[in-house]
């Protein structure tokens, strides 16, 4: 856990007991194992296939493809890292961002990132920590998941994680897996509290309502302790309080620049 813990540190009192959080980023560009077998070149892509990796300069992450040019992550995901490793309020710049496509040990294909559209807060974890990536071009016939930006998430709903984390303990390499989840404990001006199975490179990835494909938040922190069965408490980022984060990146990904869209503040949505 000491790499780990290069990334965001904090802590809390969640659930009765204290709680050391982490920012569930993977420190480094771990590469994937390679298959015993691999799948067939031209197998059919499916819905889960919307929750991609997210390669940074300095970590990798999971995402989620909302629209069929849009990517939706955590913003210390896509920020440039400090003398120390702290993550900065600096977003880098596309070239420095990859998505990876394939959920399994292989990926099958990569796309670029034209712009990173996030709030001036959240670098450092919690709320605020969401960012949307305008992608350099539209990935026709993957599909997508849905971010509920009209439906507030409730306590007690039953939510389930899902990113490209690999735990210490992990007996597996690197794939898509859907984590441990439960019931939203605490809902918040802009996080979501629950316990959940969370691994270093889970942030960004989504947080799903339960039997849907409805994003209702982005994995940003967790308690970890290396061992991928353990629900440690964690925290997500609320999306429906950022809905301006995702109108601006469509205006973006329809052509307009980014210096004419409406300037983000840290001020939540309604």
């Amino acid at each position: 856990m000491a790499s780990f813990l290069l990334g965001l540190t904090g802590c809390g009192v969640l659930f009765g007991k204290p709680a050391s959080f982490v920012a569930a980023a993977r420190v480094g560009n771990e590469e994937k194992k390679p298959p015993r077998f691999f799948a067939p070149p031209l197998a059919i892509a499916t819905s889960e296939d919307a929750v991609v990796r997210v390669i940074g300069r300095h970590v990798t992450c999971s995402g989620t493809l909302v629209e069929d040019d849009l990517v939706l992550t955590a913003h210390h995901c896509v920020v440039e890292r400090g003398k120390s490793g702290e993550f900065t309020h600096r977003a880098l710049t596309g070239k420095d961002i990859r998505i990876e496509l394939g959920g399994d040990y292989l990926a099958w294909g990569y796309v670029g990132v034209k712009h990173v559209v996030a709030p001036p807060c959240g670098e450092s974890g919690g709320a605020g920590d969401v960012a949307v990536l305008v992608l350099e071009r539209k990935l026709v016939g993957l599909g997508t998941m849905t971010a509920r930006l009209d439906v507030p998430p409730k306590e007690g709903e039953p939510v389930d994680p899902v990113g490209f984390g690999r735990c210490a303990l992990s007996p597996d390499g690197i794939h898509r897996s859907i984590r441990g989840g439960g019931h939203i404990a605490a809902v918040g001006p802009g996080t979501l509290s629950l316990e959940a199975s969370i691994c270093p490179g889970d942030s960004g990835g989504p947080l799903l309502a339960r039997g849907s494909h409805q994003v209702v938040g982005v994995i940003s922190q967790s308690a970890m302790d290396g061992d991928e069965q353990t629900r440690s408490a964690s925290i997500a980022t609320r999306i429906d309080r950022y809905r301006m984060v995702f109108s601006n990146a469509r205006l973006i990904a329809d052509g307009m620049s980014p210096s004419e869209v409406p300037p983000l503040t840290c001020e939540r949505g309604p």
